[in-house]
């Protein structure tokens, strides 16, 4: 074999026909790299089907963890929503798995790196954008560039005229994504966004019209913008989602269904199933409500935007995040306390919240007069809010005067009035 290639490995169709591809095209010895991002049973009996397909070794990495501390909760402290729905989930886990791609790559001395991205998706650019931070200087190789298959049916000739076994069929098209944090579907007839999704497509959440008739109370526990508890139990990271996503998804929460705008530039449609994710992103957006200012929030939610973008194009490996995280970090500190939701047919409603820094003064807020705020101050902060309006209307109506008496301003005026008229009507 001429050089070794580290091939981002899933046992899907495409990954399944791209070891023999490789082999043909390259002449290369392939090592499948499996990136354990919470995917579960996806993962079993992956080295006797990478082999099978004709790969030399296949070696899986653990990530949970890495995932779950170091992106996922990051981006649920900056509050980043992409596609105002879109919680990130496949997004959120290709820079650690490009990163110990790169790595791995290193470790055996290849000279390649490839995935099974296509040319039309995001997760080329997420890949290779994490190639180029840790490992510039190899080869990338993105079959889906480079071959004449054009279709899904397409591969899956490629792989019966091979023997390779992989478990896509053309009745069963969908293109799935899991990981620890969601479960994303895509392709086949949900690419008709009038489609309505089939009650069988859903995995992780039952559908909120069959979930339990009784609503479900839970506590989540925050420490400086951190979930760390589950009703008054510490939890790690991992643990805590996953309890979040049997809770979330018994009771339907969580699905979200949309058209994104992809990096690439066209709009695509997707069902996403985020049960644990939307009750932590629920959570803690309250809890800041509670503890943060209001120009504190509103930069806050600026930053989440710009986090978003960046999480969902890739560019987690920069010094960009790293300016940003420090931006959140200091917004975090004080977000800590409790907050009770209440899960419901695909509901979730605030029960409460409460922390030791909140900004909430029940004595202030209260319609009951107990002396702790003197009503009159008012008149003066409304006189001077008002003051710019104030000065308007006062120059409108000495130009109006001047108009109805012939005076010199008479045209300026006239010309006031007409723009006015003209942006009213």
């Amino acid at each position: 074999m001429s050089f070794t290639v580290v091939l981002a490995y899933s046992g899907g169709l495409d990954t399944s026909i791209i070891v023999p591809w490789l082999r043909e095209n390259y002449d290369a010895q392939v090592i499948c790299m499996a990136a354990d991002v919470g995917q579960g049973a996806e993962l079993h009996g992956l080295e006797a089907r990478a082999r099978q397909q004709g790969a030399s070794a296949l070696i899986v990495e653990d990530l949970r963890d890495v995932f779950a501390r170091e992106v996922i909760l990051p981006t649920v402290r900056a509050g980043a929503i992409y596609a105002r729905k879109y919680l990130l989930g496949t997004s959120m886990a290709r820079p650690v798995i490009g990163r110990a791609q790169a790595q791995l790559a290193r470790r055996v001395g290849a000279g390649a790196l490839a995935h099974g991205c296509t040319g039309k998706g995001n997760d080329q650019v997420r890949f290779e954008l994490a190639y180029a931070a840790f490992a510039p200087d190899l080869k990338v190789i993105a079959p889906w560039r480079e071959w004449d298959i054009r279709s899904r049916e397409d591969a899956l000739a490629y792989a019966a005229a091979r023997g390779i076994q992989v478990e896509a069929t053309k009745e069963k098209i969908y293109s799935r994504d899991r990981n620890l944090w969601h479960i994303s579907h895509e392709g086949g007839p949900l690419e008709d966004p009038w489609f309505e999704p089939p009650k069988d497509l859903f995995l992780l959440t039952v559908d909120p019209e069959d979930a339990p008739d009784k609503p479900e109370y839970i506590e989540l526990g925050f420490e400086a913008g951190y979930p760390v508890t589950l009703d008054g139990e510490p939890l790690s990271p991992v643990q805590l989602i996953e309890a979040l996503n049997a809770l979330g998804g018994r009771h339907g929460v969580g699905r979200a269904d949309i058209v994104e705008d992809r990096l690439v530039g066209m709009k695509s449609r997707g069902i996403y199933e985020t049960p644990g994710g939307t009750i932590l992103y629920t959570a803690h957006r309250e809890l800041e409500q509670l503890v943060l200012d209001r120009r504190t929030l509103a930069l806050k939610d600026q930053v989440a935007a710009r986090y978003a973008d960046l999480v969902y194009e890739g560019r987690w490996w920069g010094t960009e995040r790293e300016a940003l995280d420090a931006l959140v970090n200091a917004t975090q500190t004080r977000v800590t306390g409790t907050v009770r939701l209440k899960l419901y047919k695909g509901n979730i409603v605030i029960a409460g919240r409460k922390s030791p820094f909140a900004l909430y003064d029940q004595a202030l807020a209260s319609f009951s007069d107990e002396g702790t705020y003197d009503q009159a101050d008012a008149a003066g902060f409304i006189h001077l809010f008002a003051l710019p309006t104030r000065s308007e209307a006062q120059r409108r109506q000495r130009a109006s005067a001047l108009s109805l008496n012939g005076g010199p301003a008479a045209e300026d005026a006239g010309k006031t009035v007409l723009f006015d008229e003209i942006h009213a009507g």
